[in-house]
């Protein structure tokens, strides 16, 4: 998330993180004694049907009509600044092959561990049901347009759209983002001064919904206060059980790809001690940890490949640079659990096809997050909608995104510092015919800070 120290302003304020986490809490509590004192008191109902529940339905409408355009921009630009891959050939190619691989088995962990552990089982189906039910008719559109879906061979295909223009209005985010994948190859292969302008022009369609998301976000610690309420006061006490086994789902899960995952890696691919690199790389883990963000850390990541790990210069700059925007297991991995997790709680079935579709628009959507506090909550609400489960869950969540967006920040920036290291060892005589950009160009065409 963007860096909280700054967030609370020069006037001193109160950081938007601890807005949130007061609105989670207020929320919370005020739900809960709703729920043991008047569970089925009228004046319980008619707040939330005509408070609570309208302010969080316009929360989440301004975040659904800002984040195609966010989408579509992020990864269009991300695709377009890959284009220095061509001219680094060899690296370029293992650096995708290689990011392909890690995401696909940080997929599968994230699968098996919460169809495993399964924390969002156990909640009442009647009382989940009601929430289904009194969600709105927007809610229940989403529900039905899921249960009306395609799947198999007729799922794939759909993934390429026949018109755009009809996609983006049916929030089809799959067809959205093959365009834009598609459209960024076109923009990386036409090296016009008009394909540049276009670039520029699509660069500042990112700028600006990137600036109103952070706007809108400012109205999530209310939004989170009214989600929060209307949860606690139908589910009660059970929403804190399953709420405690799905930060430890999430936990388990970056933990097996961190500890397990990663040494594997270290060891077959880069004949490296997993101790030994853990040590060298302690100070990019404790800076990632603590600032949230991939693209505050990628200084000191940088300067950790160079004096600690002694990598090649510019075959670390360019996937530790590349890895900050682009190789987010940890992000992929969080939201993944976070829709899955939240499907389990309201009782809506998702089959393996549609889990490992999640995963994959996780892992696509991670190119994209924001830069502003909340990054992926456009992405998840987006995802929650696509896959019929009430989007306002998102604020069951939120209240304890920030730790768990230290956690996945501090494996992003791990898994970078890994990728670049396995890369290297097979790249120790690797000369590329055209110059790399230094450390200071490439740092000033990240964006401000790369919210996880």
């Amino acid at each position: 998330m963007t860096d909280s120290n700054s967030s609370a302003g020069a006037k001193g304020g109160i950081s938007l993180q601890w807005q949130m986490l007061i609105g989670f809490l207020t929320g919370l509590t005020l739900g809960l004694i709703a729920h043991v004192a008047a569970s089925d008191a009228q004046w319980v109902k008619t707040v939330i049907t005509y408070v609570t529940g309208p302010i969080g339905q316009i929360f989440l409408r301004l975040l659904f009509m800002l984040v195609i355009p966010l989408l579509f921009s992020a990864l269009v630009i991300g695709i377009a600044e890959m284009g220095e891959i061509r001219s680094l050939r060899r690296v370029g190619m293992r650096t995708l092959i290689y990011t392909f691989v890690v995401s696909s088995i940080a997929v599968i962990v994230s699968l098996a561990v919460v169809n495993l552990i399964r924390p969002g089982d156990g909640v009442d189906p009647a009382v989940a049901h009601q929430l289904l039910s009194s969600a709105g008719e927007g809610a229940k559109a989403i529900v039905r347009q899921s249960g009306e879906s395609v799947s198999g061979i007729d799922a794939l295909v759909n993934i390429v759209p026949s018109n755009i223009v009809a996609a983006m209005s049916a929030n089809d985010i799959l067809a959205v983002m093959f365009f834009a994948l598609f459209f960024g190859i076109g923009l990386v292969l036409v090296q016009t001064p008009n394909s540049r302008a276009l670039k520029d022009v699509i660069e500042g369609v990112f700028e600006i919904a990137m600036r109103l998301i952070g706007i809108v976000i400012k109205l999530a610690p209310l939004a989170i206060a009214c989600f929060m309420f209307n949860l606690a006061a139908l589910f009660g006490w059970d929403l804190l059980v399953r709420l405690s086994a799905y930060v430890g789902v999430v936990l388990l899960a970056l933990a097996i790809q961190m500890f397990v995952v990663f040494s594997l890696l270290l060891v077959v691919l880069a004949k490296k001690s997993p101790l030994t690199f853990f040590r060298q790389v302690q100070e990019a883990i404790v800076m990632a940890f603590a600032t949230a963000s991939s693209n505050a850390t990628l200084p000191t990541a940088l300067r950790v490949a160079d004096e600690q790990l002694k990598l090649p210069p510019k075959v670390a700059r360019f996937v530790l640079t590349i890895g900050a925007t682009a190789n987010q297991n940890g992000t992929a991995m969080f939201e993944g659990v976070t829709v899955i997790f939240l499907a389990q709680f309201f009782g809506v079935d998702l089959t393996l096809g549609q889990q490992l579709m999640v995963m994959l628009v996780c892992i696509l959507g991670g190119i994209g997050t924001a830069g502003v506090p909340a990054g992926s909550l456009p992405v998840v609400a987006l995802i929650l909608g696509m896959v019929g489960v009430p989007p306002e869950g998102i604020g069951l969540v939120l209240g304890v995104d920030r730790f768990l967006d230290m956690c996945r920040t501090t494996l992003n920036v791990t898994g970078d510092l890994v990728a670049a290291t396995v890369i290297s060892a097979g790249e120790k005589d690797w000369n590329p015919e055209e110059p790399t950009l230094s450390d200071d160009e490439r740092i000033a065409r990240l964006p401000e800070v790369q919210s996880n």
